[in-house]
């Protein structure tokens, strides 16, 4: 099931919304403010964001640009009354998928949200530079190698995925269950076994650098450090 982070502060409209996409075989969490929103982005891993724009504590488009910080390629759908063409390129500029104005079908939005999610995982790095820079190294996306001066280090896509999934979320606190929904598709202990040796094998390919590393806090996560 795809999962969708919904923010939008009208309960009944939500709760009839949630309903409706969960039959369609969505997997919904509802915040009902941009700042619960942000909370629930950082500590748990979505598909696609649907944001209404007006919201209290924190509204959509300020939500969007904390969470491209986080993430620049989680795909986001504004979903608002703000009828405004100044509302909608605002939106459109900050990155959003899409901008949807109520009222609208709600097999339509199905449409378009399935449509979306099948774009961005067919286009796997398409929003992100063809070079990160990670400390000394340069991690190249496209051919999937990590470059430290004339080393190189041939990466497998699942490492590619795991190096780039730390980056996206440097400095912080992940949870275990985090990156292997993320990047194995399911915590089971057998996953949890190969996360394991791919993190040993990424710690050794960032051994030149004493400013980058990976650290474990015992029954919470990991957090991949950049001083």
């Amino acid at each position: 099931m795809k999962k969708i982070l919904l923010a939008e502060d009208d309960a009944d409209f939500a709760s009839v919304l949630k309903q409706y996409l969960e039959l369609c075989q969505f997997e919904i969490t509802w915040a009902e403010n941009g700042e619960e929103a942000l909370q629930l982005f950082q500590s748990k891993t979505f598909d696609i964001c649907v944001f209404d724009v007006m919201m209290p504590k924190m509204d959509g488009f300020t939500l969007a640009e904390k969470i491209i910080t986080i993430n620049p390629e989680i795909p986001f759908v504004f979903l608002t009354a703000r009828k405004l063409k100044e509302d909608k390129i605002i939106g459109l500029k900050l990155g959003a998928d899409d901008y949807i104005v109520k009222p609208f079908e709600a097999d339509e939005l199905v449409l378009r949200l399935n449509n979306i999610i099948k774009r961005s995982s067919q286009n796997h790095f398409s929003k992100v530079a063809d070079e990160l820079q990670i400390g000394i190294y340069v991690f190249d996306t496209k051919r999937l190698c990590l470059k430290n001066g004339e080393t190189t280090q041939q990466l497998t896509e699942k490492e590619a995925d795991l190096i780039h999934f730390f980056y996206t979320h440097k400095n912080q606190m992940i949870k275990r269950e985090q990156i292997l929904k993320t990047i194995w598709g399911n915590d089971d202990f057998f996953s949890g076994r190969s996360m394991d040796v791919y993190i040993s094998k990424i710690r050794k390919y960032f051994k030149d650098d004493s400013r980058i590393s990976i650290e474990s806090v015992r029954n919470i996560g990991l957090e991949f450090k950049i001083i």
